[in-house]
């Protein structure tokens, strides 16, 4: 990109008097750095060559460069032109400056014609490269490394890179996010296996079921997980059979689903967990179960309580069911069929920190969370 906007200012009088706006780094120590390297393309042709430039700032030709940092985008509003905005790796800045940052730099097309380029490798789901995949106001340009095959990378290079947990993400356009520390590769590959393994054993009637519900608010999505608990040739298996990530849904709707999951299942030996925090989505799920409202009142559940609507106090609780979680996996004991990509890319992206999940560096937290709750019906030594 940097040759590309050279060259767009020295190869005709298009760009003269013009201004080319750069977004990159997250400090201006980081985005000058764009400026020098655009600068120093004429140190071997043109050794003596004396640019104007200042810190952030370059007068090429008669073209004006400026570099913003990720944290000064808000700043750019403040010009009347650019005839280029480019953004580099917009999908690692920080939610925040996501959201803000298309509506600081798509008026500028409006008032002067301006091009807009963003590029970025992927990162999570639902970053800002993944949600303009749908937008039909942008050209895409994929780049997936076969691409470069035999002319930057060669095979070897790229046999190499295939090693690494992040390929898909780094070389092939994955939405998967960065890898987290809570579990290892292996881990997540051990539940897979299991997963495939036991994925066409009929759901029995008789074994037991939990369900774990973690609703959404305004601003987030709503995940539901439903496991059971086998027992195949002596050796327990906990495998998930059912994966619902929900979007700002309907909370009836979601009502009307967790119902529907309890008749598909039969009536026996089934358990919801549910964030007790969303009081408004626990009376409703009472009501549909015929229980009683008055649930805040009730110490413990019991292992074989009648109650099928179980609201968990997630404030407490949370470093308790992250650390099952972790037992239960380390422990090789949870099934996971690979067509739930959603989950298993929670638990490849889940990061914490002494216990407490970080969901801004976690992908899909909403169905994590779901499954830590419903894992609250096994208790394994």
């Amino acid at each position: 990109m940097l040759y590309y906007l050279t060259w767009k200012i020295l190869s005709s009088s298009e760009l003269d008097h013009k201004s080319i706006f750069i977004i990159s780094g997250t400090r201006e120590v980081f985005g000058n750095y764009m400026k020098e390297k655009m600068a120093k393309l004429f140190e071997r042709n043109f050794p003596l060559l004396n640019l104007y430039t200042k810190y952030t700032e370059m007068v090429l030709k008669n073209s004006w460069v400026k570099v913003f940092p990720t944290t000064a985008v808000k700043d750019i509003r403040g010009y009347f032109e650019a005839s280029y905005i480019w953004v580099d790796e917009s999908s690692f800045f920080p939610d925040s400056v996501q959201d803000e940052l298309i509506s600081v730099i798509e008026p500028y097309q409006t008032k002067s014609n301006c091009k807009i380029i963003l590029s970025s490798t992927p990162n999570k789901p639902n970053d800002l490269m993944n949600r303009l995949e749908s937008n039909p106001r942008y050209f895409k340009l994929r780049l997936p490394y076969d691409y470069g095959l035999n002319k930057i990378y060669s095979l070897e290079d790229i046999e190499k890179a295939k090693q690494s947990a992040s390929f898909e993400r780094e070389f092939n356009l994955k939405y998967l996010g960065a890898l987290g520390n809570l579990l290892t590769p292996q881990q997540v590959s051990t539940c897979i296996e299991l997963g495939e393994q036991y994925k066409d054993i009929p759901v029995s009637n008789y074994t037991l079921k939990s369900i774990g519900i973690d609703p959404g608010f305004s601003s987030s999505s709503t995940g539901i997980v439903t496991l059971e608990h086998i027992n195949e040739e002596d050796k327990h298996i906990i495998r998930v059979v059912d994966c619902y990530n929900i979007d700002k849904g309907d909370p009836n709707k979601i009502v009307d689903l967790c119902w529907n999951i309890y008749q598909q299942y039969g009536y026996m030996n089934v358990a919801y967990f549910i964030d007790g925090s969303n009081r408004a989505m626990v009376n409703l799920l009472k009501i549909k179960f015929g229980e009683s409202l008055y649930w805040d009142k009730i110490k413990d559940f019991g292992k074989n309580s009648a109650i099928k609507i179980r609201p968990v106090n997630f404030s407490t609780e949370h470093r308790n069911m992250l650390s099952n979680l972790h037992a239960v996996i380390s422990k090789g004991l949870l099934a996971i069929p690979e067509k739930y990509q959603e989950l298993l890319t929670s638990l490849r992206t889940a990061y914490c920190d002494e216990l407490n999940l970080d969901k801004d560096k976690t992908s899909y937290s909403d169905l994590l969370d779901a499954l830590r709750l419903a894992l609250k019906a096994y208790n394994f030594k």
